[in-house]
């Protein structure tokens, strides 16, 4: 999502809209509807409003779009915020509590995150948000016919890519990679797994003011991607082509059209296989490969739920999500993953579900989303940031510019993005 910045004429417009639709339709009648903006939309957005038809109050949820920073800061200025707002990155909700915008929401023991995970929403020696959604970054998926046995480590997977794509060369098969490259964030995805294999305590830091981003571990990691990204025919159409190529193409390249073997995904991969699954085959999947004695990292990626300033029910309905039981429609329904340990095992429908949910509560090898940690412009968007820096490598080493330097590029740009990030905190 586009971060902090100018707001545009438009969107200060369609945020002022959408403030006076939703309090003239929260306001009519006895109780105000307490008013929820997400950043979802289609089935997730469909999902979470069957969650909310279970509370006790009524709850209006408004989708943001995109950018769901900009549009509340343009609700902020217009002084119509919502109550309760769905965020993406971690960092959001210490820059609005550090603003003075959100209310601290008292502990329950009826919510529980894995390590880690709970310190990104504090601000201040307080809490003020709580996760409500996970997202399981270090799969990757494939259909078993296309795929007899699974690579279990890095040099396995840079072998197998080798070996699929010079088939794929000389006989038309399938390639053996399908990325969404027009989608900066799946890059990030690739960048983090790897970055946190090759140098898992140097991972947490770079999210921290005064980063080394032209230090070793990010060159080994862009050394170890080159290697992979740079084998002739390792995706479909070629890099050119990758580049154009959207998560959700990437998806159905796999799944239906079978035109590539592997794809990197995240969980929520699951919503955009149903419409696209041909025959009864299903995909499955396992765990990035990576090099660690003690299994690879798990990269996790959240949304989190916030009250804003003086509103007791927007922090009652935060404190209600935070509730074990309150996602159940969203459980039952599927592609949904709960950071709240205290949810049943059980409550996952599918097997599949289950055992992501246990992986979420191995300790000791969980990384959070560097990306969604950055500060400022930093953190990404189409066309800025680290997306776009990361583009513009996997651009390189596609195109045939040498590793060296297409690293010796990438890390001068990370390193002063980082700078200008760390200017406008």
């Amino acid at each position: 999502m586009r971060p902090t910045g100018r707001l545009s004429r438009r969107t200060l417009l369609r945020a002022a809209a959408v403030g006076a639709t939703a309090l003239a339709a929260g306001c009519t009648g006895g109780d105000r509807s307490v008013q929820v903006a997400v950043v979802w939309s289609t089935s997730e957005l469909d999902r979470f409003r069957q969650v909310v038809d279970g509370y006790p109050g009524s709850v209006r949820v408004v989708s943001a779009g995109n950018d769901i920073d900009a549009f509340l800061r343009a609700r902020h200025l217009a002084g119509t915020s919502p109550d309760v707002a769905i965020l993406p990155r971690p960092g959001l909700v210490s820059e609005y509590a550090r603003r003075g915008w959100l209310s601290p929401l008292r502990p329950s023991t009826e919510y529980a995150v894995p390590t880690g995970l709970g310190e990104l929403l504090t601000a201040g020696g307080q809490r003020y948000g709580v996760w409500v959604k996970a997202a399981h970054k270090s799969l990757v998926w494939h259909l078993p016919s296309m795929l007899p046995e699974q690579p279990a480590t890095w040099d396995a997977l840079v072998e197998q890519t080798r070996r699929l794509g010079a088939l794929a060369r000389r006989a038309g098969g399938p390639a053996p990679l399908a990325i969404g490259a027009a989608d900066g964030w799946v890059l990030t995805d690739w960048f983090e797994n790897v970055l946190a294999d090759v140098a898992p305590n140097d991972y947490t830091a770079l999210a921290r003011p005064g980063a080394d981003w032209q230090g070793r571990s990010v060159r080994d990691a862009l050394d170890r991607l080159a290697g992979l990204w740079s084998i002739p025919g390792a995706f479909v159409g070629g890099g050119r082509r990758a580049l154009l190529t959207q998560y959700e193409e990437a998806v159905i390249q796999v799944v239906h059209a079978r035109r590539a073997v592997l794809l990197v995904g995240a969980d929520f991969t699951a919503d955009v296989v149903g419409p696209f699954q041909r025959g009864a085959e299903a995909p499955t999947t396992f765990r990035f490969p990576g090099d660690q004695p003690g299994g690879a990292p798990l990269i996790v990626g959240g949304d989190a739920a916030v009250a804003f300033a003086g509103n007791r029910g927007g922090v009652e309905l935060v404190e209600w999500l935070s509730r074990a039981d309150s996602f159940q429609p969203w459980l039952r329904a599927g592609g949904y993953l709960s950071p709240n340990t205290n949810v049943t095992i059980t409550s996952y429908q599918s097997r599949v579900g289950q055992r992501l949910a246990l992986e979420l509560r191995e300790p000791g090898t969980l990384r959070f989303d560097l990306s969604d940690q950055l500060p400022g412009a930093f953190t990404g968007s189409d066309g800025v940031g680290i997306w776009r820096i990361m583009q513009g490598f996997f651009a390189d080493v596609t195109d045939g510019v040498r590793a060296s330097e297409a690293i010796r590029r990438a890390t001068g740009l990370l390193a002063e993005a980082a700078r200008t990030a760390e200017r406008g905190r």
